[in-house]
Formats: structure tokens, sequence, C-alpha cells
């Protein structure tokens, strides 16, 4: 059976850092995998050079595909893929959830989901912490907590901007929910592939007797065919709403930076997640931002457009914030900016 990795986290954590650092490695570099990014507009696909509707390819010869819908469907449309030398005979499924993901109806389908249980196995479970912003998720989200219990590997990431204190504050907390698994510090994503996901460890034994009930209640649902519930896949609970901003002239950076700086003064603790692609006014190739509440950090560039389409695509993830209200505010600064 074809082992599969999971890798979690709360958003901005760093988990697509992790993973294009682990998938560089030639121990992963036959690995497929598959994304799911919340919202319905998705940027981390674009960071790793789409190659089509479906798939993707990293520069490290890995093949990767976005899930588009339910999370089954997509792996054994993968797998039947494979079977049929559409895709690379690919020898390990690395899955990359979305930040609000509950892990547990995820372990509990790869587990118990009678065709893909016969052809994969769960290996490891790696959740990703983030050093700055990791203690306030986790007090304030059921979601955060769940993703450090039912982990094998926790990856402590950004300890290079945080201060000492608040890693170790960071690791007593991460303690008292999950004390077996591996924690681990990264300040970049790079750790070693070997260490994380070579081995398989999971067992749902040693876990926890809370995380033990989580999952055998997600097998209940699973054997009684429960249905799905139609959802806003842009709406998680009553004020979670992911929105994507949009130009389609070029971006003014000075203007750019004066907005982000005042929307995060004022609705910093509400930005959950910021991830966008910028057409800068004079740069040919996009420009990547990241950010996670008041944290921006420092901007790279893509070698070119991944559509062949040069626009400005911003996804925020946002606490009782309106769209249209940002939307307009952006265009605001970037007209005034075009106009001075």
């Amino acid at each position: 059976m074809l082992p599969v990795n999971l890798i979690t986290g709360f958003l901005g954590s760093g988990k697509t850092t992790l993973l294009k650092g682990l998938l560089a490695s030639p121990e992963l570099g036959n690995s497929a995998v598959l994304v799911n990014e919340f919202g319905e507009v998705g940027l981390d696909h674009h960071l790793l050079e789409r190659l089509d509707d479906a798939t993707v390819l990293l520069q490290s010869g890995c093949l990767c595909c976005t899930i588009r819908g339910d999370l089954s469907d997509a792996i054994r449309d993968l797998y039947d893929r494979r079977e049929r030398g559409i895709v690379p005979p690919f020898d390990r499924l690395v899955i990359e959830t979305t930040g609000l993901a509950d892990p547990a109806p995820i372990v509990a389908t790869l587990m118990n989901d009678p065709i893909i249980r016969h052809h994969f196995r769960l290996s490891n479970i790696v959740t990703v912490v983030d050093a700055k912003n990791g203690h306030s998720t986790l007090r304030e989200y059921e979601e955060s907590r769940k993703q450090v219990a039912v982990a094998d590997r926790i990856v402590i990431s950004k300890t290079d901007i945080a201060a000492p204190e608040e890693v170790a504050r960071l690791n007593a907390q991460v303690s008292l929910l999950n004390h077996t698994a591996i924690r681990l510090e990264s300040s970049s994503g790079s750790l070693s592939a070997t260490e994380l996901m070579a081995s398989d460890v999971y067992d749902p034994m040693g876990k926890s007797e809370e995380v033990r009930r989580w999952l055998a209640a997600e097998e209940h649902r699973l054997q009684e065919e429960e249905p799905a519930h139609d959802h806003d896949v842009n709406r998680h609970g009553m004020d979670i709403v992911a929105s994507c901003l949009t130009l389609d002239e070029p971006l003014a950076w000075p203007a750019f930076a004066i907005w982000l700086t005042m929307l995060l003064n004022r609705h910093g603790q509400d930005i959950l997640r910021l991830k966008g692609l910028l057409n800068i006014a004079g740069v040919a190739t996009p420009v990547v931002i990241h950010g996670v509440q008041h944290t921006i950090h420092a901007p790279s560039h893509l070698d070119a457009w991944p559509d062949g389409l040069a626009r400005t695509q911003i996804v925020l993830i946002t606490r009782g914030l309106e769209r249209a209200n940002l939307q307009a505010s952006l265009e605001a600064f970037n007209r005034a900016a075009t106009r001075g």
C-alpha cells in the first residue's frame, strides 16, 4: 500500500513552505501531493507551477493535484489516473490540509474508506505550529488544538521571528495537548524529509483518549453514510470568511504598503491569513506576499505569471470583515496613488 503523509496546521503556520522544502529532497521526489485550500480561489497551486486544470508540477519533479471537492473522490481519481498511466507512478501521497481543517474526518476517511484503505496506508501526521501566533490560535480555535492533538510530528515554525520566551511558552502549551509527538523547530521550513515523513509512525492506539473518541465518532459517521451537507466554501462558521480581492490595473507599491499597514493596524487580529500575487507597476513578474494577523513576511518573486495573466489577486481569510469594504478601500488607495 502507498504511504500517506498528512501535513496540517492552522492558517499561516507555514505548511506550504515546509512542504516545498521537503519535496525538494530525493526521498520525496516521487510524491503526489493533494492541496486543500479554504475558499473558491486558491493561490498555493500557482506557487507550484500549475500545468493544467487538475495538476501542477513542482520544480523537484513531483506531481501535485489540487483538491476539487470531496477528499475520497480526489484520492480515488488520482490513483485511477496513476493506474492508467495518465500521471507518473508516484510512490507516496502527501496531503496538505487547509488551515481550518478538523483533521479527524480526514484521518477517518483514510483509515476507513473501503477503496482507499485497500491501496493507501496512513504513514504519519505532521502538524505545523507558528511560534509567533500559535499561542493565541491554540487558545481561540478548536481546530488548531485538534491538529496538535492528533500529530505524530510537531514542527514549531518561524522560530527566527519569535522571542525565545514565546517559543518556550508555545512548547509548553503544545506538550499539554500532545506529549508523545516528537517536536522539531524550524525557522525556514528546511527540515529532514527522512526525519519527518519517511517512516510509518502513525498508531491510533497511541493517541490520547480524546483523540480516539474523535476518530471513533468520524468512523461511525462514515459507516452510517450520513449525507454531506451543502455549505458555502467561502465561509467557516458564522464569521470566518475567505475573500479574494482583485485588481486588473497595476498596483502602486507605496499605496499598497500604506493600505496594508493601516488594515493590519486596525484589524490585524481579524486577518487570520493573507496571501497574494501582486501585479506591481514597473515589475514584470508576480510579487508574492504572505501574512498572518499583524505579521507580514518579506515579499518574494515568481519567475512568471502562472496563467500568463498579470493581475493582482489577494486572498484574505478574515473574521467579521466585509469583502466589499476591503476591495473598495484597496481600489481607492491605488486610484489616489495613480492620480498623484
